[in-house]
């Protein structure tokens, strides 16, 4: 296997990736959208909402913001806590306290306070809500690592495609990230993903072959 990195920019990065398979190259990129776990907001607790948006609405619009993703959170299924919302160490929480003063006030990812500054919106420009005057919003918001075979809210690539050169045999990958992950730390992390499946597939032959 080889690996020439082209360009490298905050949320994106290309590379050629040669001497592998057409099965490698499209299994790198199929666990770089669905199986590296990255953060999102999967509960909302919402304490108070008199806007004209409808909780449900309102806890779907969280969950689909990018997160910065802290990965010394464990997973909420290998957590030894087995609790429902979790615990300090499957998740981080945020806040959400707004009441519009103004005639028309928009309510920004800005206005999330996270618990854990490693865990926050990529963007503080976001919308969340409009607020008429007198309206108020307060909840408590609650991110989990997840996977994007598990929700798209998950998936921490928005663009991940590869062209083949057949001539040459090379693939061309471009990776774009979400901003959850850097682009390299999502390849990276896919290519152990691979090399662990790999290692408890042989594990797992060696166990038939024994027997």
């Amino acid at each position: 296997m080889d690996i020439k990195l082209l360009t490298k920019e905050q949320d994106t990065i290309r590379f050629v990736l040669s001497d592998v398979s057409p099965a490698f190259a499209n299994a790198l990129r199929r666990i770089i959208l669905a199986e590296v776990p990255v953060m999102a907001i999967e509960d909302v607790m919402i304490l108070e909402n008199s806007s004209v948006m409808y909780d449900e609405i309102l806890a779907h619009r969280l969950g689909l913001i990018p997160i910065t993703t802290d990965q010394s959170y464990n997973l909420p299924e290998e957590c030894t806590c087995k609790s429902e919302l979790g615990c300090e160490k499957c998740r981080a929480s945020l806040s959400l306290e707004v009441e519009a003063s103004d005639p028309v006030e928009v309510v920004y990812t800005s206005n999330l306070k996270p618990e854990n500054p490693e865990v926050k919106p990529v963007s503080d420009k976001v919308p969340i809500v409009k607020l008429a005057q007198g309206q108020r919003i307060k909840l408590e918001a609650y991110a989990r690592l997840g996977r994007g075979r598990d929700h798209a809210k998950w998936q921490p690539a928005s663009a991940c495609t590869y062209s083949y050169d057949a001539k040459a045999k090379t693939f061309n990958f471009l990776v774009e990230s979400t901003g959850t992950l850097p682009p390299e730390k999502l390849v990276l992390d896919a290519a152990r993903l691979i090399s662990a499946k790999t290692l408890g597939f042989e594990e797992g032959l060696g166990g038939i072959s024994e027997k």
